[in-house]
């Protein structure tokens, strides 16, 4: 097992309270696993991605655990967390473009955080540069500025610099939310050759884009006001979704081949709730079309058939 975490609690202080941005997330990551996490915007997921590594001081950790490899992170302890980051789980920021320093040669920053984690630059330099024409880029590279590079070459220079010390857990976060079409295709499948390259384990591929995910991801995960809502294989996710949310993102993709002059796109009315005083029971209710009396509840998010989890009484 590579990545378990179980039931944890993320929170932000505010001066009008605490947002509850991640409330109770039980889910595990295998070996080898490419793991989807989608959802609307505001439903948890950079606040998973960023507490996995602890990147955001602002996080509270109120509770639960994450065990990586056999070993629980220390996610309540910025510095403890420091010999985790990199080596054992790393992160591909959201706007990982703008991620580095406008004024420091990009072989410069390199330099500094291998020297960082005791790693000798010389020795490594020569799988760096191989990692580099892996992705497209010349070694010239590592004499630039970021200025000089374009949005793409930022992105992948910067997957580069997050997996070159082949850690257990690689987190993408939006790592194709600024680039054009065919360029996130190309991003998404360096990282599913990232993983079958073994330069990492496992990747947890955060994003609001269900049909790029689903053409890399083994199994996808979605999220809803900071709690859980269906996770399944990635051909069942969106072939058979259970949840009513799911089925309703998924149903407001656009098909290939209908004209939507005469078929108009589905959208899901509402919006989501507030998490400084998020509603209880069933978070979605309010805009479920399913709803009933029994949703003043909360669903568990249990197990309806091998691999495929649900929190929806309807679906139980």
């Amino acid at each position: 097992m590579s990545l378990h975490v179980d039931d944890l609690r993320v929170y932000y202080r505010t001066v009008h309270g605490d947002v509850q941005a991640l409330d109770g997330v039980t889910f595990t990551v295998e070996d080898g696993e490419i793991m989807g996490v989608a959802g609307e915007s505001g439903c948890g997921k950079t606040t998973l991605s960023k507490s996995l590594i602890r990147l955001d001081g602002r996080m509270r950790h109120i509770g639960g655990t994450v065990e990586l490899d056999g070993s629980v992170l220390p996610l309540e302890d910025d510095r403890a967390m420091n010999r985790f980051r990199f080596t054992d789980v790393s992160i591909i920021p959201q706007y990982a473009m703008s991620a580095m320093n406008p004024i420091r040669k990009i072989g410069t920053m390199m330099r500094e955080l291998l020297e960082s984690r005791g790693v000798d630059f010389k020795q490594l330099r020569p799988e760096l540069e191989r990692r580099l024409e892996l992705v497209g880029l010349s070694r010239d590279v590592l004499t630039m500025f970021p200025i000089e590079l374009s949005g793409g070459m930022k992105q992948r220079t910067v997957m580069v610099l997050s997996t070159l010390l082949n850690p257990s857990l690689l987190i993408a976060d939006e790592v194709t939310s600024a680039l054009d079409v065919s360029t996130q295709r190309a991003v998404a499948e360096t990282m599913a050759e990232f993983r079958d390259r073994e330069f990492v384990t496992s990747l947890i591929f955060v994003t609001h884009d269900v049909s790029l995910v689903y053409q890399i991801a083994d199994t996808i995960m979605v999220m809803y006001a900071g709690k859980l809502a269906e996770k399944a294989p990635a051909d069942t996710l969106v072939k058979q979704p259970r949840h009513p949310y799911t089925q309703q993102l998924i149903s407001s993709l656009p098909e290939v081949g209908v004209r939507y002059e005469e078929q108009q796109l589905a959208g899901i009315p509402g919006t989501p709730p507030g998490l400084l005083d998020p509603p209880g029971g069933c978070r979605f209710r309010a805009r479920c079309p399913l709803a009933f009396d029994k949703c003043v509840e909360e669903p568990p998010f249990v197990e309806i058939e091998p691999g495929h989890s649900v929190a929806c009484w309807k679906a139980m």
